[in-house]
């Protein structure tokens, strides 16, 4: 039995602290057939699955070669992998490890691939999910037991499958254990049809919600899927296959694209499934604080929150040293942290334009203007939507009981400008100051936590499944069934939580404005505007930064926009091909049954 050896290591941890461990067979015995047997094997098998699923953590590659089954730890999830997916949107630029993300903006998308491949690694994991839901009917478990972890394991077998198709379109669709002694037919599968994948997802999640633990019962434990798991997978697969019927085209017969026919189809279950989840009870947006800053900022830092539906659960502990503490806080905070660097994703100036002021007033600045005469950081940022300030940080943000300096300038008496030094005790690049597009994420940050210089030691837990997520889809997909009003009431939950204006009517583009706003960062926008269809035209154009020079005088600020940030090269567009990441040459070499998609030939 392959990878034996996590089993035992699992099986350690799981029985190592029970008085029963005396009567376990030695650990270096145990063979396939007692996998079988043991309830606490069983479920540390099954745990391995979830340890190799790299793409629970916002879509982190686990190798950014395509074909390759080595270990990638520089674009893994210890390091610079959680972060890409935002960089290769029109969300942020990569401020510090930059490798992949700008390959991508600067040289495209290419039949070698190498940017958030989910392949090689996502067949094995499948391959432990299929031996599990095949043998564990047959194992002397509970009729329990059997139910709800046969359920859990098709769960993250579908989860797996919905991280390939919205990359690739169609996959081979795998769901029985293949071995060295099957035919060729059998091992080298050609592509289902990308309606098949969605299809199959969305099945799968009617067939075993009702075998899950609800959020409520003394079944659930948190970081697994529960009943609502699968209705929020089921929304969320049908909302993207929807949107692929809706605004995609039909290609290699089927392999990629969905007919226009069965959008309204997906949208409707898209809706239902949601429905099901607000109709429940067990969820609600998350709205404790009477700051509304910290409010928002607390929806992500507040454990098991009722906003949560499913995450990936994390301790301040590195993984080296036993735990399971993650990259964001080292990466994303601040300088001096982080070996004097952090800020990796740095958000655009049009991101941060997107935030409107509390009063609904567009949030985009007047460019001509604020690049005159000199302003204070209230006069450029201040009554916005209280998200802006719990997602973004720049100069003047709060930030460990100072404001944060990130002026890279300081104007003197005579109107000359210095960028290195001080004059009069006055630094001429603030303390935190660093390249970049003036912009932060703080979204996740804990601020509190002393460790942020220390890697991998963030405890917070990723939410793959949030309650806000699901008024979105909601909203979006009662909009394209002609229920608008359905759609505006979700938009203004989420508004009124965030304290900001409620809006009198909705349209689709005030709906993915929402959903950029209140999901910014959380690894949904690059997918978003993938199956829109809109990619071509926001994905291809330059993006601006904004920097700070101090004036020594006024201690106000002169403000420049920096039209182009990305200054090492240009933007290539993002082409039509590129709505689905290429299966690449070295795959469609090794299997010839495995059609390249369309653009990449």
């Amino acid at each position: 039995m392959k990878n034996i050896l996590y089993k035992i290591l699992f099986a350690v941890m799981m029985i190592s602290c029970s008085e029963e461990v005396l009567d376990k067979k030695p650990l270096d015995l145990i063979t396939d057939i007692d996998v079988w047997q043991d309830e606490v094997l069983m479920d540390s098998y099954l745990t391995n699955a979830y340890l190799k699923m790299y793409i629970l953590k916002n879509e982190t590659p686990y190798s950014s070669t395509a074909g390759s089954t080595a270990v990638d730890w520089f674009n893994g999830e210890d390091w610079n992998g959680p972060f890409i997916v935002n960089e290769v949107s029109d969300e942020a630029m990569g401020n510090w490890i930059v490798g992949q993300s700008r390959k991508v903006k600067t040289q495209g998308l290419t039949i070698n691939g190498g940017i958030l491949e989910w392949w090689e690694h996502a067949y094995r994991v499948n391959r432990i999910l299929n031996e599990f839901i095949e043998k564990v009917p047959s194992s002397p478990a509970s009729d329990e037991f059997k139910m709800m972890k046969v359920a859990e394991a098709r769960f993250l077998r579908a989860f797996n499958y919905f991280s390939m198709v919205k990359r690739y379109g169609g996959v081979p669709l795998i769901t029985e254990t293949q071995n060295i002694n099957d035919s060729d037919e059998e091992i080298y599968r050609a592509r289902n049809k990308e309606q098949e994948i969605y299809d199959f997802i969305i099945s799968e999640m009617d067939a075993i919600a009702s075998n899950l633990p609800e959020r409520n019962s003394g079944n659930y434990e948190y970081g697994r899927p529960s009943r609502h798991t699968a209705f929020a997978l089921q929304c969320r697969a049908a909302l993207y296959a929807g949107s692929i019927a809706q605004y995609g085209s039909v290609q290699l017969n089927g392999i990629v694209g969905i007919p226009s026919s069965d959008a309204v189809g997906y949208y409707q279950t898209a809706f239902d499934a949601a429905e099901e989840i607000m109709t429940s009870g067990l969820y609600q947006l998350y709205d404790v604080d009477t700051d509304k800053i910290e409010n928002f900022k607390n929806v992500f830092l507040v454990k098991d929150n009722p906003e949560v539906i499913w995450a990936e659960r994390h301790d301040y502990v590195q993984r080296n040293q036993g735990g399971n503490g993650w990259v964001w806080d080292f990466f994303q905070c601040p300088r001096p942290h982080a070996w004097n660097a952090g800020n990796q994703n740095a958000p655009y100036l049009e991101m941060a334009e997107e935030f409107e002021y509390v009063d609904g007033t567009p949030g985009a600045l007047d460019r001509v203007a604020i690049q005159n005469g000199l302003h204070t950081i209230d006069e450029v940022w201040g009554n916005r939507d209280p998200r802006f300030y719990a997602t973004i940080y720049t100069q003047g943000t709060p930030w460990k009981g100072v404001d944060i300096d990130w002026y890279n300038g300081l104007i003197l008496p005579d109107l000359t400008i210095i960028t290195s030094g001080s004059y009069e005790g006055v630094l001429a690049q603030g303390y935190h100051s660093r390249n970049g597009t003036g912009f932060g994420v703080m979204k996740y940050l804990e601020e509190d936590k002393s460790n942020l210089g220390e890697r991998a030691t963030s405890g917070t837990d990723w939410q793959i499944f949030r309650y806000g997520e699901i008024l979105l889809n909601y909203a979006e997909a009662a909009f394209e069934l002609g229920r608008p009003n359905d759609a505006l009431d979700a938009i203004n939950a989420l508004r009124s939580r965030a304290g900001i204006v409620t809006i009198g009517s909705v349209d689709r583009d005030q709906i993915r404005h929402e959903r950029k706003v209140e999901l910014a960062f959380e690894g949904h926008r690059y997918w978003d505007v993938r199956r829109w269809r809109v990619a071509t035209s926001l994905l291809s154009v330059e993006r601006s930064g904004i920097s700070y020079k101090l004036d020594f005088n006024t201690r106000d600020f002169k403000i420049v926009i920096n039209p182009n940030i990305e200054t090492n090269a240009s933007i290539v567009p993002f082409t039509e091909a590129n709505y689905y990441l290429p299966v690449t040459l070295t795959r469609t070499s090794n299997n010839p049954n495995l059609i390249e998609n369309p653009g990449y030939q």
